[in-house]
């Protein structure tokens, strides 16, 4: 189905009046908000929500917070989780009446939608955003961008070409520890930014509690570390089983390398096998170098040079992404960074260091060298000559972008520059060569392999937009 250019138009334009405005809700035809002949309170935004996994749920209850927003749709491949999904919703409304789906083109279809949360696998992201964008809805779609920058490169100009409001799930932008940190780089309070610190986490995190099981099953080979399990063995052989009734498999691999079905690589483990995640760095990068990158003025911009070393379990272990890394980078303006997983010299979270002074920031932490810094939640007024954007909630702000058609505070301009350093640097890891980077026109410099790296192939029939 081809979106309506001019309804979607003038969709958009009524929106952002009306929020502009402040008007009282209004009863208009659906056909001039631009996606059907239904009627429905103008100021109410219908979201479908794709992914019922790690970040689903959490992202999905945000917007049931939300008075402006209904969720009248959910799709997820899991029967299980699909139907979670669906008591999640329908108990909040008090009724039944969320459309489940199984295939998200066909959700996204639907007239009546505005918007979509995805949260689902990474080798997932693009194939799903960009059937979003050229929908024209508006979308919620978590980090990092896509499992290659190609993917990622396909993505924005879906985004741009559709006129598409992005916002990325680095909700550390909205919250004020990372805010006042990065205004604090931004005003010069530290001198001018000579290195930067990026501590994300190390090894591998058995997020649905699955492993437990298998190892039991091992208990007799001894065997603990599922990143020592390889194909052929005893062990890979009592690890691998037929996928679960209520789980299309077959579609859940979608265009990665097809692979037996392993229940500790699926549900949220899914992030501990390259062949459908990218690990703690890729994982963390849209968090952690996205604050960096926020303090840096470097949300448009990039690194030149990236050298990388990191320790990996075997290429076909059951779980076979990078243990411990350490990623130094070379920005402009004289900038240097280091990005690092399992180094103990090296904070979780982000520290700019300047040449009058350093500031640090993480979930729940905030320290600075400059004494009189350290108080408030924000910075005194007088020292704010450069101020950030500034988000009433990351959720809020997704909603509020969509009615006004302004940038929000994480766009996807802003996700793809952030995830850039983690590619280029797990690229300078594989490869074991220093990785020179075209920051204009985002390409690997004399580098025929590497640059290979840059895209995968797609299992048939599924092909990159």
């Amino acid at each position: 189905m081809k979106k309506n250019n001019a309804s979607q138009l003038n969709r958009r334009s009524f929106l952002a009046k009306a929020s502009a405005a402040m008007v009282l809700p209004l009863i208009v035809p659906a056909c001039v908000v631009g996606r059907g002949v239904k009627t429905r309170p103008s100021n109410r935004l219908n979201l479908g929500v794709v992914g019922w996994g790690m970040q689903g749920p959490s992202n999905t209850k945000n917007f049931l917070a939300e008075t402006d927003c209904r969720v009248i749709a959910a799709c997820d491949l899991d029967k299980n989780a699909l139907q979670a999904a669906a008591d999640t919703i329908n108990e909040q409304y008090g009724n039944k009446d969320c459309a489940l789906y199984h295939d998200y083109r066909e959700m996204m279809a639907r007239p009546d939608l505005d918007a979509v949360m995805l949260a689902v696998p990474d080798n997932w992201h693009e194939l799903v955003a960009t059937e979003a964008a050229s929908r024209g809805l508006d979308i919620y779609g978590e980090k990092p961008l896509a499992k290659t920058i190609a993917e990622q490169q396909r993505i924005v100009h879906a985004v741009q070409k559709n006129k598409i409001i992005w916002q990325t799930g680095s909700w550390q932008r909205s919250q004020a520890s990372f805010h006042k940190a990065a205004e604090i780089v931004r005003n010069g309070l530290i001198g001018d930014v000579t290195h930067v610190e990026v501590g994300l986490p190390g090894g591998h995190h058995d997020f649905k509690g699955t492993k437990p099981e298998l190892v039991g099953k091992l208990s007799s080979l001894g065997i603990t570390d599922l990143a020592t399990i390889r194909p052929g063995s005893d062990a890979w052989k009592i690890a691998i089983s037929e996928p679960p009734a209520e789980l299309d498999y077959e579609t859940w691999i979608g265009p990665a390398r097809m692979e037996p079905y392993i229940k500790q690589r699926v549900h949220m483990n899914w992030r501990w096998n390259y062949n459908t995640g990218g690990g703690q760095l890729l994982d963390w990068i849209g968090h952690h170098c996205d604050i960096a990158h926020w303090g840096m003025d470097c949300d448009r911009s990039g690194p030149s040079e990236i050298e990388g070393h990191g320790e990996f379990p075997e290429a076909d272990a059951l779980w076979n992404t990078c243990t411990k890394y350490r990623i130094e980078l070379k920005y402009p303006r004289n900038i240097t960074m280091t990005i690092a997983g399992g180094h103990g010299d090296i904070k979780s979270g982000t520290k700019w260091i300047g040449t009058n002074g350093w500031v640090w920031v993480d979930r729940g932490g905030f320290d600075c060298s400059i004494p009189e810094l350290k108080k408030g939640k924000s910075l005194p007024e007088e020292l704010r000559k450069t101020k950030l954007y500034e988000s009433p909630g990351h959720w809020r702000n997704f909603l509020d972008s969509i009615k006004s058609r302004q940038p929000t505070i994480a766009p996807v301009e802003t996700a793809h520059h952030s995830a850039i350093p983690g590619h280029l640097g797990l690229i300078a890891m594989q490869t074991g060569r220093k990785i020179r980077w075209d920051v204009a026109h985002e390409k690997i410099l004399g580098d025929a392999d590497a640059s290979k790296r840059l895209t995968r192939e797609y299992r048939a029939p599924w092909k990159m937009s």
